[in-house]
């Protein structure tokens, strides 16, 4: 008897552990934090990077956050002299997806060498900088993504007009592919939505060049950064914003920019930018983000989504153009739904 009951026994145990699904380990996750067969384990990921250029070598700030062999995310950031500190909330929500991605900082930007001459701050020699440190961090087509954010946009745009052979894909946040186009939004749409006292001061400090005049910022930093740049009240933005805008190279930022992100006005190089006529030559998996209350048209981002071959765009309905900061909710779902989709082979343009 003693023997029929253990038969039964061992007989509902097989039955039992035979209809419990057998998932295969998620390797990814598993090695996600683990450094020990990296190079850069001792510097926590950072590693700086030569880069060859016309005027001499130089050294670039680049950090590696987490492992994952099919996903790799180099982000630009914006300015032109910003700095990786404005895309630190993705440490809110990358890591819990397994997906590795690469802080770095343009040569001139302040974790990075800045020398001070201004024929290195040139398009060409930017997107040249990011192939070397591509082929630094022995990324390819096989994993490497890019995200530009607003000048980071016109950088990853240009990078993939030359190089997208090497792209997984792109992803295009918060920048517009044309600077007139960018600087009739802000004076025809955005300006006149400003209070018009607010908006005569704003153009006559423009029109006399006063653009050191502290009531100039002021002005601008309380009545249009507040509603498209960052929409929280100046005393409740992040830390690593104002960190970021803290450290902002002003040299770089002026000569390519001009005095502020109300369009790019003055002697500013970026001033007749154009690409609108080569972006159908991209072919390689495209996400165009757009806000509604960004500095950068969205009409225009949703225009580039469909420009491209291969293109999806992503709509932030609370953002401004810091959409990773106001409007989290729309825009990293979208931004991992993208980068899963491609992954997995399932991207398609409609989602």
């Amino acid at each position: 008897m003693k023997i029929k009951l253990l038969v039964y026994a061992l007989l509902t145990l097989f039955l039992f552990s035979g209809c419990k699904e057998n998932k295969p380990a998620d390797t990814v996750k598993e090695n996600y934090l683990d450094f020990s067969q990296r190079d850069d384990q001792y510097t926590g990921g950072i590693k700086m990077i030569p880069i060859k250029t016309p005027v001499g070598e130089f050294k670039v700030w680049t950090k590696r956050v987490g492992n994952n062999p099919k996903i790799k995310v180099l982000l630009l950031h914006g300015g032109p002299g910003g700095t990786h500190e404005f895309f630190e909330s993705f440490d809110g929500y990358f890591p819990q997806e397994s997906i590795e991605y690469i802080y770095y900082d343009q040569l001139g930007s302040y974790y990075s060498d800045q020398p001070n001459d201004n024929r290195l701050w040139t398009i060409d020699r930017f997107v040249e900088e990011v192939e070397q440190v591509r082929k630094a961090l022995k990324l390819d087509n096989s994993n490497f993504y890019l995200l530009g954010q607003s000048w980071g946009g016109i950088l990853a745009m240009e990078y993939a007009l030359k190089y997208q052979k090497n792209l997984k894909g792109l992803i295009i946040s918060n920048m517009m592919a044309s600077a007139p186009a960018y600087n009739k939004y802000a004076e025809e749409v955005l300006g006149p939505q400003l209070d018009p006292k607010v908006f005569d001061q704003i153009k006559t400090f423009e029109k006399n060049k006063d653009y050191t005049n502290p009531k100039y910022m002021e002005l601008l930093l309380n009545h249009y950064y507040t509603e498209h740049i960052l929409r929280f009240p100046v005393a409740e933005w992040p830390e690593s914003i104002n960190r970021a805008f803290k450290h902002l190279n002003p040299n770089v930022y002026v000569y390519m920019q001009g005095p502020s992100e109300f369009g790019i006005t003055g002697d500013a190089t970026l001033k007749n930018w154009d690409i609108t006529s080569k972006l159908k030559t991209l072919t390689v998996p495209t996400l165009s983000i757009g806000a509604k209350y960004d500095t950068m048209d969205p009409k225009h981002m949703e225009w580039i989504a469909n420009e491209v071959q291969n293109g999806r765009f992503l709509f932030c309905p609370n953002g401004s153009h810091c959409s990773q900061y106001d409007d989290q909710k729309h825009y990293f779902p979208g931004v991992i739904q993208f980068l899963k989709d491609v992954d997995n082979g399932t991207f398609n343009t409609k989602k």
